[in-house]
């Protein structure tokens, strides 16, 4: 099992497959480093699209080759976008990640009908791998970054790509804990019914082997002593693989504070496209723009 994110690194090495990846908007310190340690580390290349002249000075500002790279000018953050997901789109590379473009207009060249990436009647979703100094293993969180309120399919949609994901790390029984204020259910907690189907589903099998429960809140979820504390029976019990949030309002502060206050390190991706899509805040960290990189590596 893949336990770190430095594993996870070292397992798409191992596989010696290098990547084509196309960077929407590539002007971006933080984004030249980590496609430049991922050319350096054997698994990618990149196609960087945006303004020639800027891109080069970032490069030349950090002591990056820019001969490395193909560079492609556009004039602007949408026609960059509209490229780097048409470059993927026609198999002449096959990862998109954006730069410094704007979440709304990458997402927007990404789920055009015609020339986006989407899969057929699929739900577009966030899945998060992060990695935590104070927990033992890697946690995945969704949705942090694309769905302001998920409904029932979508909260399906969300448990169903964490699965994949934490069985891309060798984790053959995922647990999930569906993530609340609170263990008990309420008609004031919206999520409530839609958790109950969700556990339903996974005793009928229709989530494959894993472990479900909710609602739990994080103590029950991620702190092994918890449940004994507060006399909680569940089949969790702090060693949560995956938790659901029922909102970006919740999942989004969690995360970002992880990543703030607990040294966090995150690895993360848009599921339900054809390809692999990295989507990360431009204030992310070299680091952690290099750990997406490898994800999506490992997910393609």
């Amino acid at each position: 099992m893949i336990r770190s994110l430095d594993q996870m690194v070292e397992k798409v090495i191992s596989v010696n497959k290098k990547h084509r990846i196309a960077v929407a908007w590539a002007q971006d310190a933080n984004t030249a480093g980590a496609v430049y340690r991922s050319a350096c580390s054997g698994f990618a290349d990149a196609i960087m699209i945006g303004e020639p002249d800027k891109i080069e000075e970032v490069c030349l500002n950090n002591n990056i080759p820019s001969g490395l790279f193909e560079i492609i000018g556009a004039e602007n953050e949408t026609a960059a976008a509209e490229t780097a997901v048409k470059l993927v789109k026609t198999g002449d590379a096959d990862i998109v990640m954006k730069g410094l473009v704007g979440t709304d207009i990458f997402l927007k060249a990404v789920m055009d009908k015609n020339l986006g990436l989407m899969q057929p009647d699929a739900v577009l979703t966030y899945v998060g791998a992060i990695e935590i100094p104070q927990y033992h293993k890697v946690l995945f969180i969704t949705d942090p970054a694309v769905i302001p309120y998920p409904g029932l399919k979508q909260k399906i949609a969300m448990t169903a790509y964490s699965i994949e994901m934490a069985h891309r790390f060798g984790i053959g029984i995922p647990k999930i804990a569906l993530i609340g204020a609170s263990e008990k259910g309420s008609r004031h907690f919206l999520y409530s019914s839609d958790y109950a189907a969700i556990k339903i589903m996974a005793e009928k099998g229709e989530f494959g082997n894993c472990v479900i429960d909710g609602p739990l809140d994080l103590f029950l979820a991620c702190d092994r002593k918890s449940a004994g504390i507060k006399g909680v029976v569940t089949p969790v019990a702090g060693d949560a693989d995956i938790l659901v949030f029922p909102s970006l309002e919740s999942s989004n502060p969690f995360y970002k504070s992880i990543m703030l206050f607990g040294h966090g390190e995150l690895g993360g991706l848009i599921m339900g496209t054809t390809r692999p899509v990295v989507l990360m805040s431009r204030s992310e960290s070299e680091k952690s723009k290099y750990y997406c990189i490898a994800l999506a590596c490992l997910m393609d």
